[in-house]
């Protein structure tokens, strides 16, 4: 016998230094619960280790465990403090119980572990004597705990107390805040509803008036990578009883923060699990410097899709105020000796010192960068600079963060791009952690600024030059108003193809014509231009709709190359809100009806420009009442990758039915949606017609080629002049139409036509005839010359005087402006 005790007091004296060295070795360190639970239980040769946290509401709830099931010794999850268990006693009276197996199973217990164990039970408390919970050991020895054994089990106890999880109520933890270090809950699984204590709403970083009892209100505020290890816990399929799962939040102020949470199913009724029942506790001084490499990662990631300076600025704002509890956060470029503001957060002029109240959206100041020596020192030096509360700063940089301001140089390609300026209302310290953080986000920042730069002056270069290719400017629509925008692709950096154009035609009609070149090339933009040219060359030539377009298809047909068109062109009579439409392969028409309905014309169609040039191109009739919106796009703006051309043409309905079409240069922004990313470049043109106050009075007259041709002419326009009451202008318009009719007969062949028309302050004569040959005005005429007085007599009685080609052909005309009476 004697031998066994030296034996086991060996054993005993084996494990006491083996329990001090790994106290030892993690001292000073972090050490998980758990961690500590199976050291104890290696140091002691326990066969269970459970640490128990007390809650807020009176009750004792596990935390942690280690070793054999605990159901092994019917140790429940949960012990209320009014009751008589051995946890209740020891956490009430401050003293720990050592129980050997008679004593646990005796008459001064309820709710005591059975399985003839013997059980000790320690409370978990600081030196103030509160207790945040007990630390609970099972071995199976007959004779109790000796003191060697009992040192150990209450050098670890000791440690785990000043574990966060453990914090008893009132006692504040090592960022000031008070309160119960575990919070409990209860999750009804077929609601949803949760009941969750204030120590749970308060890790989560919200107050009882704050939630609403949904646990999808908590479940916003997980890091989305964490979301399915959660959802899988709260997933009663799982079955996971007493699983562990650590996780994190961000706090609405932007603090992150890894939370720990312990669950068990709870069964209904019918067996099934109707209620989850768990704990939650800080875990985040386990996972030290996450928040600044979940911020990095971010910002990374972020800044891997910026494709323009903009873009980079709002990931840099995005990933340093609010996360840093920043006040401000300027991001500029530098360009030679010069700051050019990229973006200020916040926005809004009052938030800054007074001098960026008036420059805030030009340079930065309106002076060159040695005007802040501080800060162009940083600048010349390349490194960052921290100044803290008080510091002597320039009055334009201290006022932006008077209780802290890091300057930070935002270098690449081994030189200065740019300068982040990130300021602090409250006294802010800034630690190695956060400098680290704040040096790697410049580093970020200087690299995707560099390539920003490239990109946007590529992009550009590519928008000036498609812009020069279309029209600088629409021209006046006597009877509506036109629009049109212009938007080059954001997914790449080749010049596009689309166009559009609006060509004033005789007789009040007016041409809207749009289109889209295969490709994103120079060769596309040239042959858009080309492509511009010919159709406003044709519609000038007054051929009809379908002419034009089957002529520009010969064209693109002779000229042999491999590239194809699209194109939609629309004839509109302002006076009479008649219009015809021809389509090559693009997208039809839509209409916005006076009443706000809309609908896509259904314009019959041809192939695209340049594949047959047999093609056939029919003609639709349009029908537009005053007020009514007309809408010609290219592809771009109603289909991509991710846009089927169906969904596009109704989302543009839509937007076009609930816009105020009185402002058309609104309505056209309102199509365009305010989209930033684009994978197509996008014209737009829009033609809102009015309609005209006072229709023009129109005649015609054909010429027939007799002697007496003139003078029947003459007779004509004097009594449709005396008909409209025009008697004032008779004489000079009798001489002009007896000198173009004359020159008509006598150099031309074929019909010759006469059209006289009268609209607003202008009388118009206009002869047409086969010849394309334009009258020429003569240098000079001698005494004794015999002709050509005609065209300088016709050109003196006129306002304005000039000749147009008329499909093969030319018109003559002559506006005389009429005097008002």
């Amino acid at each position: 016998m004697a031998g066994e005790g030296a034996q086991r007091r060996g054993a005993e004296a084996l494990r006491a230094g083996l329990a001090a060295r790994l106290l030892d070795a993690g001292e000073g360190s972090a050490v998980p619960l758990r961690d500590l639970a199976e050291q104890l239980l290696v140091s002691t040769g326990a066969t269970l280790a459970a640490v128990y946290a007390a809650r807020g509401d009176g009750g004792l709830v596990l935390l942690e465990e280690a070793g054999v099931p605990r159901s092994l010794y019917g140790v429940e999850d949960e012990y209320p403090l009014s009751g008589r268990s051995p946890l209740a006693v020891a956490l009430c009276s401050g003293r720990a119980l050592w129980l050997t197996p008679a004593e646990t199973g005796g008459p001064g217990f309820e709710a005591a572990p059975s399985g003839g164990v013997s059980l000790a039970v320690v409370p978990l408390g600081g030196a103030d004597g509160r207790a945040g919970g007990c630390l609970l050991v099972a071995d199976e020895r007959e004779d109790g705990f000796a003191v060697g054994y009992r040192r150990v089990v209450e050098g670890f106890a000791e440690r785990m107390a000043a574990d966060p999880g453990l914090l008893p109520a009132g006692r504040p933890d090592r960022e000031g805040r008070g309160g119960p270090g575990v919070g409990a809950f209860r999750l009804a699984l077929p609601t949803g509803r949760l009941d969750a204590d204030a120590r749970v709403l308060e890790l989560f970083g919200l107050t009882p008036e704050e939630f609403d009892g949904r646990v999808e209100t908590l479940l916003a505020l997980t890091v989305p990578e964490d979301l399915p290890g959660l959802m899988s816990v709260l997933d009663p399929g799982d079955g996971a009883v007493g699983r562990d799962l650590e996780f994190r939040i961000r706090r609405r102020s932007g603090e992150l923060s890894w939370l720990r949470m312990r669950s068990r199913l709870a069964p209904g009724g019918e067996g099934r699990p109707t209620q989850l029942l768990g704990t939650v506790a800080e875990a985040s001084h386990l996972r030290p410097g996450v928040d600044d490499i979940a911020l990095v990662q971010r910002l990374a990631a972020t800044l891997a899709t910026a494709v323009t300076v903009r873009e980079v600025g709002r990931a840099v704002v995005a990933a340093l105020r609010h996360p840093l509890g920043a006040s401000r956060v300027a991001l500029a470029e530098v360009e030679a000796d010069r700051l050019v503001v990229t973006i200020l957060d916040p926005p809004e002029p009052e938030a800054w010192p007074g001098v960026w109240r008036t420059e805030w959206r030009t340079e930065w100041p309106d002076a060159p960068a040695r005007a802040l020596p501080t800060l162009e020192a940083a600048l010349r030096e390349g490194r960052a600079s921290y100044w803290p509360e008080g510091a002597p700063l320039e009055e334009s940089l201290a006022g932006i963060g008077p209780g802290g301001l890091a300057m930070l140089p935002l270098p690449a390609e081994g030189r200065v791009v740019g300068a982040c300026l990130v300021g602090w209302n409250a006294p802010h310290d800034f630690g190695a952690d956060e400098r680290a953080l704040l040096t790697a986000a410049a580093a970020l920042a200087g690299q995707a600024l560099a390539r920003a730069r490239v990109l946007d002056a590529e992009h550009e270069l590519v928008g000036t030059l498609q812009r020069s290719l279309l029209p600088r400017r629409l021209p006046q629509v006597e009877g509506g108003t036109a629009v049109a925008r212009y938007l080059p692709g954001t997914a790449g950096l080749e010049v596009g193809g689309d166009w559009y154009d609006v060509i004033p035609l005789t007789e009040g009609r007016v041409a809207l014509v749009i289109g889209d070149v295969q490709g994103h090339n120079a060769g596309a933009a040239t042959l858009m231009g080309q492509m511009r040219t010919a159709v406003r060359a044709y519609a000038v030539e007054g051929h009809p709709a379908d002419v034009v377009v089957s002529h520009a298809n010969r064209l693109l047909v002779g000229m042999g190359t491999d590239l194809f068109a699209t194109c939609c062109y629309v004839v509109v009579d302002m006076e009479d809100g008649t219009g015809w439409c021809a389509r090559a392969g693009h997208i039809p028409p839509v209409l916005r009806a006076p009443s706000g309905t809309t609908r896509v014309v259904a314009a019959e169609g041809g192939p695209p420009l340049g594949v047959d040039g047999d093609a056939h191109y029919p003609v639709t009739p349009l029908e537009l009442s005053p007020g009514t919106v007309l809408v010609l796009t290219t592809d771009g703006l109603v289909e991509s990758r991710s846009l089927t051309l169906d969904d596009g043409l109704a989302h543009l309905r839509r937007a076009l039915s609930d816009v105020d079409a009185e402002d058309l240069e609104q309505v056209a922004d309102a199509l365009l949606g305010g989209s930033v990313r684009r994978d197509d470049d996008v014209a737009l043109l829009v033609l809102r017609y009015d309609g005209m106050g006072t229709l023009p009075q129109r005649a015609g007259w054909a010429v027939w080629r007799l002697p007496e041709a003139v003078s029947h002419a003459r007779r004509f326009t004097a009594r449709t002049l005396a008909a409209w009451g025009l008697g004032g202008e008779r004489d000079a318009a009798l001489l002009v139409v007896s000198e173009l009719v004359t020159n008509a007969l006598v150099h031309t062949r074929g019909p010759v036509r006469l059209d006289l028309g009268y609209a607003g302050d202008r009388l118009r004569i206009a002869v047409t005839d086969s010849s394309p040959r334009s009258p020429v005005k003569p240098a000079g005429i001698g005494w004794e010359a015999t002709g050509g007085r005609g065209v300088l007599l016709v050109e003196a009685v006129s306002d304005r005087f000039g000749s147009l080609p008329m499909g093969g052909g030319k018109q003559v005309w002559s506006e005389i402006a009429v005097r008002r009476r």
